[in-house]
């Protein structure tokens, strides 16, 4: 007999032995309750007998005594012994280990052979989507797409339908968003998400109208650079003959000049130079980005240098707005109205609070939050005039900037601003782009870069009951290169 075969054998009389010990005094216990029931049915039964037999024959009375002494069997019937209980589990025993296959191999126990186990015993993680929608519930919720809906989502993107900023399903039945969602399930979400985007295809368009996506990537993650460009592949697919843009936030706009040339000869070497030395850009950022650069020319893409000039947000920061250049500064900002006003804007404010200044690095002992606040501002204004006035010329046109996570979480970086830009540009009546017409996509995001204080990714700002008309959400998609861990992901509904 082999070891492995002893081992099921020992273990399925280890189990014999237990149940026996288990149900002996059970058994024994109700013995004398079950013999009583067995006596008592007879007694019923004689009686019976004694009423017909008077019937049938009146001259002669036949009774049946209430106890029969001299009947063997019913004595034999009447109690069990332990003796007889555990000969009968013994009995048991031995057929049930007499066969090959035990009782423990229905059930996954260490003491099972490798090869009886589920897939031979390795353990196999559960599958999980790698692209989610942020649902504008309160609070938002997670709305994962398995993989063959991801092309079809990005595509309505890439046809200009943008992104909606409501939630999915009506407010009107007093049932919590998830609840509702489980009840009355996810087709028609589905249905809207991939078919009606921020707005339906009879609507806007045109001269007045164009589509924006936001990337909030990691600058030190080569990850990131790849699924951008495998994203963009399917943004781009039913954009033939469609103006186009791809902006990058790292670029000062002082470097449009060698983005043009690039895109016209190729030549990386002189784009290199161009940007680490005159433009003060990292090195080890160009070399992640530059597989990048060469797939936006390869598509025939325009280059947008967005960044507003080092040493310009190094005066802001030192000094202050008011010690910008005049010319730079109407520059950077073009609807400087706006610009003013939306510091005192209450959402504003709690993005300030919440999702602003949680990056704030001293640079200097004098260094205070007001100065890195005005640094920022400046940075993000700059970036989205950019973006909002190539656009505008343009219509129908699309821009895919790439930004660092932090200037497009919770929507009121770059992203936040242009749609205001736009209509300033444009005019008010003529301007169709409004919050639905930009797509703000999260890459590969940590929960300390969605500003967590735990493991799981932070979704929303202004939970508390004074904020919560002003509560945004981290973004409208999030979007991974892999399967996340599952400690990652929160309020996650059912994959569609």
């Amino acid at each position: 007999m082999s070891s492995t075969t002893t081992i099921s054998t020992l273990s399925c009389r280890i189990l014999v032995v237990a149940l026996m010990a288990v149900l002996v005094p059970f058994v024994t216990a109700f013995s004398p309750i079950l013999s009583s029931s067995s006596s008592s049915s007879r007694i019923i039964h004689n009686n019976n007998l004694r009423r017909k037999s008077a019937f049938d024959d009146s001259t002669r009375i036949y009774s049946v005594p209430n106890e029969n002494t001299n009947d063997p069997n019913e004595n034999s019937e009447s109690s069990f012994s332990r003796r007889d209980i555990l000969q009968s589990f013994s009995s048991l025993a031995i057929l049930t280990t007499s066969q090959p296959c035990t009782a423990l191999d229905i059930l996954p126990t260490p003491l099972q052979p490798r090869e009886r186990r589920s897939n031979g015993g390795i353990y196999t993680p559960a599958k999980r989507c790698t692209a989610y929608l942020v649902d504008s519930t309160i609070p938002p919720t997670l709305v994962p797409f398995k993989a063959q809906r991801e092309a079809a989502i990005l595509k309505t993107i890439g046809a200009g339908l943008g992104t909606s900023k409501d939630p999915y399903l009506s407010e009107a039945l007093t049932l919590n968003n998830i609840a509702k969602k489980t009840v009355f399930g996810s087709v028609g979400l589905a249905q809207d998400v991939i078919f009606r985007g921020g707005k339906k295809k009879d609507e806007k368009g045109g001269a007045g109208y164009a589509s924006f996506v936001c990337f909030g990537v990691d600058y030190g993650e080569e990850e990131d650079v790849s699924l951008a460009m495998g994203l963009m592949e399917n943004i781009l697919a039913p954009r033939r003959n469609v103006e186009t843009a791809l902006g990058l936030e790292f670029v000062p706009q002082s470097m449009q000049g060698a983005l043009d040339q690039f895109r016209n000869d190729g030549n990386e070497g002189s784009l290199k130079e161009a940007l680490l030395v005159n433009a003060q850009v990292k090195e080890d950022v160009f070399n992640t980005y530059l597989p990048l650069l060469q797939y936006a020319r390869s598509k025939k893409l325009s280059l947008l240098a967005l960044s507003p000039e080092p040493s310009d947000l190094r005066t802001v920061r030192s000094e202050g707005l008011q010690s910008l250049n005049i010319d730079r500064r109407s520059q950077y900002v073009k609807d400087a109205q706006g610009f003013i006003n939306l510091t005192q804007d209450e959402k504003f404010k709690l993005y300030t609070d919440r999702s602003l200044l949680k990056d704030f690095v001293p640079l200097t002992e004098k260094d205070g939050p007001g100065d890195y606040f005005a640094e920022r501002i400046l940075h993000h204004e700059a970036c989205a005039s950019v973006v909002a006035s190539w656009a505008m010329e343009r219509p129908d046109s699309l821009v895919m900037l790439v930004s660092e996570m932090k200037d497009v979480r919770y929507m009121g970086g770059i992203n936040g601003r242009i749609p205001r830009i736009c209509r300033v540009l444009r005019g008010e009546g003529e301007c169709s782009v409004d919050e639905s017409a930009v797509t703000t996509i999260l890459l590969n995001p940590s929960a300390e870069e969605t500003l967590s204080g735990s493991q799981y990714l932070r979704l929303e700002i202004g939970t508390a009951p004074k904020n919560l008309a002003y509560q945004t959400k981290v973004a409208d998609y999030i979007w991974f290169s892999k399967m996340p861990k599952v400690n990652l992901l929160n309020r996650m509904m059912n994959p569609m």
